[in-house]
C-alpha cells in the first residue's frame, strides 16, 4: 500500500488528511472477536501499511471495542485520527442512550476514559433520533468543540434531508458545522448515490463509508452452485443475511456475477468492491471492519487498483446507479416507514373499508404495469 503524502485524502473541508482506508473496530471485543491480543495486532498492522484514522463505538461490544482501541494506540495517538460514536443503549439505564445533550456530555467522557485520550478527532451521531430535537444535539456537540474535547463531529448513516437540516441549524445557530457523514455503501446497496452523497459534496463533508463488502455478501465466499453455511452474522440479522429470504437470493445473484467480473479481471472481489467505493469523487475514505490479520491483508492493496471504464459499466449493469438490492441494507429505517401510523390516515369509526380477498370496487381500472 502506498502511503506518499499524494496518497491521502482531504476529510472534506477540515484540513485533515486521512487514508483512504479507514480500520473499523467493530469487530474488536467480546460480540465478535474476543481476541485482544490478535485485534492488536491488526491495529499494528494497518498503522504499519500507512492507515491512520481508526473508526469505533461506545456501543461495540459494550466499550471494549474503544478499550482495546485505545490500549494499542499508547504512544502512537498524536499520529492517528481517532473517531468514536454515540447513541446506542448502554447499560440499563433508560437515559443512556439516544442524542440528548444529557446524554452526550456523558458519553464522550466515558468514551474519553476508555479510549485513554483527552480528545477524539472525530465524534459521530451513530443514528438520528426522532425523540431528540436536532438543535440540542448540535448545540452539546458543538460545545464540545469549543471545550477541546471533540475537534470535529459529524453524523452516521443520516437521511439527505437531516443533512441538509444539520448543515443550516448550525449556520443559522452559529454552531461549529458537521464535517462528516458516515454511511453505507457497496456495489449491492447505491441508494445513497441518489441524494446524499450529491448532498455531502455540495457541502464538503467528509464521507467515510461502511459495509464496502455488503456484510460478507461481496467478500468473494458465494460461488456459483455452492452451498453457504450459516452464518452468525444470518442468525443475528435475518433481514439482511437469510440467504434464503427472496431478497437476499436477489443480492447472491448479483455476488455471484461480481465475482464472476472479478475473476475475469483478475482481482479480488473484496479487492475490487473496495476499489470500487472508492472511485466515487463525494467518498473520501473506506471503513473496513477485519476481524483478523488473513481478512485484513487482502484489502491493503484495493486502494491501488484502479477499474476502468468497461469494468465499471459491467457493475452497472449488474446493480443499476442508484438501486439498493435489499432496503435492510441501508443501516437505517427512518419511523416514516417503519411507524405504521405515520403512514395510515385514521379511518372514522363505521367507514366501510375492504378487507383481504375482498377486491376494491374499482378494480379493473387499476394500473398493475409498475
Amino acid at each position: 500500500m502506498n502511503a506518499s503524502p499524494g496518497w491521502f485524502r482531504s476529510l472534506g473541508r477540515t484540513g485533515v488528511k486521512v487514508s483512504p482506508l479507514t480500520l473499523g473496530a467493530m469487530n474488536f471485543g467480546a460480540i465478535y472477536n474476543p481476541d485482544r491480543d490478535e485485534a492488536a495486532r491488526v491495529i499494528a498492522a494497518a498503522l504499519d501499511a500507512g492507515i491512520n484514522i481508526i473508526d469505533t463505538a461506545d456501543v461495540y461490544s459494550e466499550g471494549e471495542s474503544e478499550e482495546i482501541v485505545g490500549k494499542a494506540l499508547r504512544g502512537k495517538r498524536d499520529n492517528v485520527v481517532l473517531a468514536s460514536k454515540f447513541h446506542g443503549q448502554i447499560g440499563t439505564e433508560v437515559n443512556q442512550r439516544g442524542n440528548s445533550r444529557r446524554w452526550i456530555l456523558r458519553a464522550v467522557e466515558d468514551s474519553l476514559r476508555r479510549l485513554g485520550t483527552d480528545y477524539l478527532d472525530l465524534y459521530q451521531v451513530h443514528r438520528p433520533d426522532p425523540d431528540t430535537d436536532l438543535d440540542d444535539t448540535l448545540g452539546a456537540l458543538s460545545d464540545l468543540v469549543r471545550q477541546g474535547k471533540i475537534r470535529y463531529y459529524g453524523t452516521t448513516t443520516f437521511e439527505p434531508h437531516q443533512v441538509l437540516e444539520a448543515q443550516y441549524l448550525a449556520r443559522a445557530r452559529g454552531y461549529a458545522r458537521p464535517a462528516t457523514e458516515q454511511p453505507p455503501y457497496s456495489i449491492l446497496a447505491r441508494g445513497i448515490e441518489r441524494a446524499l452523497l450529491p448532498v455531502a459534496e455540495q457541502f464538503g463533508l467528509g464521507t467515510l463509508t461502511w459495509s464496502p463488502l455488503a456484510g460478507g455478501w461481496l467478500s468473494g465466499r458465494w460461488k456459483r452452485g455452492e452451498q453457504v453455511e450459516t452464518s452468525a452474522r444470518a442468525v443475528r440479522n435475518a433481514p439482511r443475511h437469510d440467504p434464503e429470504l427472496p431478497v437476499n437470493r436477489v443480492k447472491r445473484e448479483a455476488a455471484e456475477k461480481l465475482l464472476d467480473l472479478a475473476d475475469a479481471s483478475g482481482v479480488t472481489l473484496a479487492g475490487l468492491s473496495v476499489a470500487w467505493v472508492l472511485r466515487h469523487p463525494a467518498v473520501t475514505s473506506v471503513i473496513i471492519g477485519p476481524r483478523t490479520l488473513a481478512q485484513l491483508t487482502p484489502l491493503l492493496d484495493a486502494p491501488s487498483l484502479v477499474l476502468d471504464d468497461d469494468l465499471l459499466d459491467a457493475i452497472d449493469a449488474i446493480v443499476p446507479p442508484g438501486v439498493t438490492l435489499n432496503p435492510a441494507d441501508e443501516g437505517y429505517a427512518p419511523p416514516s416507514l417503519t411507524d405504521k401510523a405515520r403512514r395510515r390516515l385514521v379511518v372514522p369509526a363505521g367507514t366501510p373499508t375492504v378487507g383481504a380477498g375482498v377486491a376494491p370496487a374499482d378494480a379493473d381500472r387499476q394500473d398493475v404495469s409498475r
